[in-house]
């Protein structure tokens, strides 16, 4: 049996049609989605109730003919194994429990990470046996600079500001928490594997708020130590990076850290990508998700544009970032069958 497309893409070969998948393609703009919802007591729930969980993994499959499944999940389940508090609160997001202090980093337990986390596994084996044979399954986590920024400042919409700040007058400790979570990481997307998925992929949301030195020791030297210790356990299964906005650091990233895709947020221009990520194995994205949400022509001539650019080489098509909740789901019917009709 051959592999599955987008594996073949991320070990850098070329397929009958480029692969689509798409950043939160399980989520509030699909009303079966919502239905699912509305049947546990808060998110996190959902995301622990394996049955639940391999039913929102397995939904837009239902819908589109897209090339992956994508665990349903979260990034800030990591953290909450290490045992900070996390809650998920209507209108407001994620709220943290604040890491701030050593005696704070000392209560962290990596130890329990995996056993805290067994319900994602199961949801992993789940959707493995159902899933179609053609289709793969990614895994997936936070990075950990993504995850001490939550874990700094407490809650999403603050602008990884404060985090940033710890970053510089707080170095050493900020090292020591990025370090436990390299450890957590790296447990958590093996687990992961090991219940079958086939490719992981590490977001980092925040990375583009550093500056070049602290981009280079908080998001680079961690993600390639993550990657260096997979590769060691899994060295078949492709990992892909999503440095999202850093700029023109991302062909560093690339380089140096050793993934086999790369992720572009929508601010890469496909022609700078394809100009100065030649050295990249694969390539993931990047359509806006406004242009999703609208739709239409104009969705489809912008799509247009990317695979003309980069679809000559081994790509993805994917967003820069995830799907919208007022995106109509017809819009994402016209996109996978638009992409998957495009010859280079």
């Amino acid at each position: 049996m051959r592999e599955k497309r987008i594996v073949e893409v991320l070990r850098g070969r070329m397929t009958d049609r480029v692969p689509i998948w798409l950043m939160r393609q399980a989520g509030r703009y699909l009303p079966e989605y919502r239905a699912l919802r509305a049947q546990a007591k808060d998110f996190l729930d959902f995301c622990y109730r394996p049955a639940l969980a391999t039913e929102a993994t397995l939904q837009p499959l239902r819908r589109y003919d897209l090339d992956a499944a994508i665990v349903f999940s979260d990034i800030l389940v990591v953290p909450h194994a290490l045992g900070v508090r996390v809650e998920f609160r209507e209108g407001e997001g994620p709220v943290l429990e604040t890491v701030t202090s050593e005696a704070d980093l000392t209560r962290l337990s990596v130890r329990k990470v995996a056993e805290r986390l067994e319900p994602v596994y199961r949801t992993i084996a789940a959707v493995r046996t159902e899933l179609d044979q053609e289709k793969a399954l990614i895994g997936f986590a936070g990075s950990p600079w993504t995850l001490a920024v939550y874990m700094l400042e407490g809650r999403s919409g603050v602008g990884g500001l404060e985090a940033k700040a710890a970053a510089i007058g707080k170095a050493a400790f900020v090292g020591r928490l990025i370090e436990v979570l390299v450890e957590a990481v790296v447990e958590h997307l093996d687990r992961q594997i090991v219940a079958g998925a086939e490719v992981v992929q590490l977001f980092d949301s925040w990375a583009g708020v550093l500056d070049a030195a602290g981009f280079e020791r908080l998001v680079i030297e961690p993600t390639r130590a993550i990657v260096q210790a997979l590769k060691r356990r899994h060295p078949e299964v492709p990992v892909i990076g999503f440095p999202r906005g850093a700029g023109t650091g991302c062909a560093r990233y690339a380089v140096l850290t050793g993934v086999d895709g790369l992720s572009i947020d929508s601010q890469i221009r496909a022609a700078w990508a394809r100009e100065h990520l030649g050295e990249v194995r694969a390539l993931q994205g990047n359509l806006d998700n406004m242009w999703l949400r609208e739709g239409g022509g104009a969705m489809l001539a912008r799509a247009d544009e990317i695979l003309g650019q980069l679809g000559g080489r081994p790509l993805i098509f994917n967003l820069g970032h995830g799907v919208l909740p007022e995106t109509r789901p017809e819009h994402v019917t016209a996109l996978v069958e638009h992409v998957h009709a495009w010859r280079a």
